[in-house]
């Protein structure tokens, strides 16, 4: 691993706002970019009252606004629910702005029930253009053709890095095929991580945005003092979880001494299952369970995250886990 960087949905906790949450966000990459993470990513999910980047293009803005070194951008926009066109525009203008900063992470899922996906596409299409989509945004990107009947105004010429998102061998081979970086979601969904990998790497072609691939992880990261502690403050994403699989999606909850007192057995297992590609405890459990991790995949960058109740408690997680990242990043010493 060399550079580890951080995810954020806006988490919007159980007694505040959106407003807030907003703000938080703008605040956490502040202190991400002190702490020497890499890049600032956000998501869009629609339709979920815990989380505020539903905007993602409108947030990546405000944050990139509020920084001045430190990458930002999509993890991801999920493009099914937009026109190539419209993305190329929004992201060429965040590249425009802010030159040298903006990621654009594609995913295929909705980010949302099948409900709103059809209130935010109007028409379902049953028809999965998804290659062709990203296809046609890398164009709109892309140096200006002679020919072109359509350019994207800001987008022509930005070259937006683009990365492909995924949970599954799909986004793997994609990526591969276009020669594109990968970042897998094993932050939430951790089945296919080892086999998303490999599908990955092995399937790469090089083209003229890689000559090797570059393949992403997403980590959960619960630090604080103490292991107890941080059991504590990782309830609030269990009961989360919970609260979604079980249809009761809403704000994020407040932690608990014992989540098994207020998760049913079976959702609380789904929960954890889910996050099993994370790490939770004190500085020593933390690092020892990313060393383990790093080992076992040896992406060439982590992405953490984590959705911690108290704002405070949440600075003070990233804050360890950069501690101990900048220190797992570095060339190991000679013998």
């Amino acid at each position: 691993m060399q550079k580890f960087s951080i995810l954020d949905l806006s988490p919007v906790p159980e007694g505040s706002t959106t407003a807030e949450a907003l703000a938080q966000t703008v605040d956490l990459a502040q202190h991400a970019e002190t702490l020497g993470y890499h890049r600032f990513w956000l998501a869009e999910h629609h339709n979920m009252a815990g989380i505020a980047s539903a905007a993602t293009s409108v947030v990546i803005g405000h944050v990139a606004a509020h920084t001045s070194r430190i990458r930002v951008g999509a993890g991801g926009i999920m493009l099914p629910n937009h026109a190539p066109l419209i993305i190329a525009e929004q992201f060429g203008t965040l590249g425009t702005l802010f030159p040298g900063r903006i990621d654009l992470g594609l995913g295929r899922a909705p980010g949302t029930d099948i409900g709103t996906a059809r209130a935010l596409r109007r028409n379902m299409d049953a028809g999965d253009t998804f290659p062709q989509d990203v296809v046609e945004l890398i164009n709109y990107l892309d140096d200006p053709q002679l020919d072109a009947k359509i350019v994207a105004v800001p987008g022509v010429g930005t070259k937006v890095p683009v990365w492909i998102l995924g949970s599954s061998l799909f986004g793997a081979q994609l990526a591969a095929y276009l020669g594109l970086p990968y970042a897998f979601a094993s932050h939430f969904a951790p089945a296919a991580l080892e086999a998303a990998a490999h599908a990955y790497r092995s399937t790469f072609q090089p083209s003229r945005f890689l000559d090797k691939p570059y393949f992403m992880m997403a980590a959960g990261v619960f630090a604080a003092d103490t292991d107890e502690q941080a059991t504590f403050l990782k309830s609030s994403q269990l009961q989360a979880f919970a609260n979604l699989r079980s249809g009761r999606p809403g704000r994020l909850p407040r932690p608990v001494p014992d989540v098994a007192e207020v998760v049913p057995r079976p959702y609380l297992e789904s929960a954890e299952e889910a996050l099993m590609i994370s790490a939770c405890g004190s500085p020593a459990t933390v690092r020892s369970q990313l060393e383990i991790l790093l080992e076992a995949y040896a992406p060439d960058e982590l992405l953490v995250t984590s959705m911690i109740h108290d704002h405070g408690a949440r600075k003070h997680s990233f804050a360890l886990a950069a501690d101990i990242l900048s220190d797992l990043a570095r060339p190991a010493k000679a013998a």
